[in-house]
């Protein structure tokens, strides 16, 4: 490029070509940036979002395009002259282009498809024809494959011939003459053999491969597991339909991690950045659950007014509940996060709920026990400087709450650690077992096992 300002920021660098109006430079300077630090153009100039991508080669403008966010995708599909859009949709990778569509109304993915070319349009369909969330809708067609009677000469000569248009070229994908897939073989296995060799004595024949139903969590483990630039995706009678690479995986990890965020924390998922989202929409992503809560924490009055008359008479009890519930809650809460972090990271399945109840009981006793001895030292140093506040049966007082403690403690680490797996197994996302929810049930049943110890041990003294 020409022009030089070394001593100018990028953003600068656009300013100045703003003002000079002059589009082929401008257009020099987007196409010499990185993808990246485009994008970056991109988000800093909402103004200049349509003309940015308008005003770069279109290949180049497709890698910008597919690491945007969502709204601003739609505004700039929505603003740019429809030839430009046609050009920009059919040269995004069919992966990328069928995530963007499913995210769009029924009646403007119809319209955009128009746009597209027949062979574009055809695979576009057949992708979009798998289930949301499914491996289908991240397998890309473009891929490189060769046949087992073919020499690595003819294998490079394949790859010089249609590596430009696939996805990655780190795998090579050997079929037989039916389309069935055989094996996938490194690059670097071809590389390092002599052009005279055949692909077959390169096979092994023990390949990793997905289906298009899966869900696409499952996508995620398998390429933790294998250690994978790249995974074919077959079909029940093992015939190659596509492939999916790392970074549409990697995306898929960063919304799901943030989805299950969201719901950890007691709201809807949301579908489009904080900042971007509407204040309406906001509102009703989180009144739903705050509702749904809200009628929970309802439960806990009702407990107290079954054991109205136990507060009444030693109306000391009542000084505790907060403690023992909020203890409960907590632990709970600690449970349930851990045990849904290890789920989806693949270390707990549904089939280790035995170990993870085990473990837990252990848990709640040890941190049961803890809160229940220090709880007790705390009524005792009280009573020692202030003896009318608990009266003479200031030790039994000190008993129940730390039995309490440790009775709730440990019911909310069970509570918390199980629920996850409980709604994995009825098919239910473990993450809306979230922290509030786990701690609105405990509160209710915490305040139970309260009274009930309370009842127990001080019947016929306060009680």
């Amino acid at each position: 490029m020409s022009m030089e300002m070394p001593a100018m920021t990028i953003q600068e660098q656009f300013e100045e070509l703003l003002r000079r109006d002059d589009k082929l430079m401008t257009r020099e300077f987007l196409d010499d940036q990185n993808i990246s630090d485009v994008a970056q153009l991109v988000e800093d100039n909402p103004d200049h979002e349509c003309g940015i991508i308008g005003n770069m080669a279109m290949h180049r403008a497709a890698s910008v395009f597919k690491i945007l966010d969502l709204s601003i995708q739609k505004r700039i599909m929505k603003e740019l002259p429809p030839g430009t859009s046609a050009l920009l949709l059919n040269e995004l990778p069919a992966d990328d282009r069928t995530d963007f569509l499913e995210e769009l109304s029924a009646d403007v993915v119809r319209e955009l498809i128009k746009l597209l070319e027949p062979e574009e349009r055809k695979v576009t369909l057949s992708l979009l024809g798998y289930p949301e969330n499914s491996i289908g809708r991240l397998m890309t067609p473009d891929y490189v494959y060769v046949y087992p009677w073919n020499t690595i000469e003819e294998v490079f000569a394949t790859i010089r011939k249609h590596g430009k248009d696939s996805e990655t070229i780190n795998v090579i994908y050997v079929l037989n003459e039916k389309g069935e897939l055989l094996d996938d073989i490194r690059i670097r296995d071809f590389i390092l053999n002599t052009p005279d060799k055949k692909v077959e004595e390169l096979m092994d024949e023990r390949f990793v491969a997905l289906h298009p139903e899966d869900d696409q969590e499952t996508a995620a483990e398998v390429f933790k597991m294998n250690n994978r630039v790249a995974i074919p995706v077959v079909s029940a009678s093992n015939e190659l339909l596509g492939i999916v690479t790392i970074d549409d995986i990697l995306w898929v990890t960063e919304e799901e991690f943030s989805e299950d965020m969201q719901k950890m924390g007691g709201t809807a998922a949301l579908e489009e950045p904080y900042l971007q989202t509407p204040l309406l929409r906001l509102f009703k992503k989180r009144i739903v659950w705050l509702v749904v809560l809200f009628l929970g924490e309802l439960l806990t009055a009702s407990a107290m007014a079954f054991f109205e008359d136990e507060i009444k008479k030693a109306v000391v009890l009542a000084l505790f509940i907060p403690l023992i519930i909020s203890s409960g809650g907590n632990s709970g809460s600690q449970a349930s996060t851990l045990v849904i972090q290890a789920m989806a990271v693949g270390e707990v399945r549904i089939k280790d709920w035995w170990r993870v109840m085990r473990r837990e009981l252990v848990s709640g006793l040890l941190l049961g026990a803890v809160l229940g001895v220090i709880g007790f030292f705390r009524i005792m140093v009280w009573h020692s400087f202030a003896p009318e506040l608990y009266g003479q049966h200031w030790m039994a007082i000190g008993i129940t709450v730390a039995l309490a403690l440790l009775g709730v403690v440990i019911w909310g680490t069970l509570a918390g650690s199980m629920l996850p797996l409980l709604l994995k197994k009825l098919g239910a996302d473990p993450a809306v077992s979230s922290a509030p929810f786990v701690a609105t049930l405990v509160d209710v049943t915490g305040l139970i096992i309260y009274f009930s110890a309370a009842f127990a041990l001080l019947s016929g003294k306060l009680l």
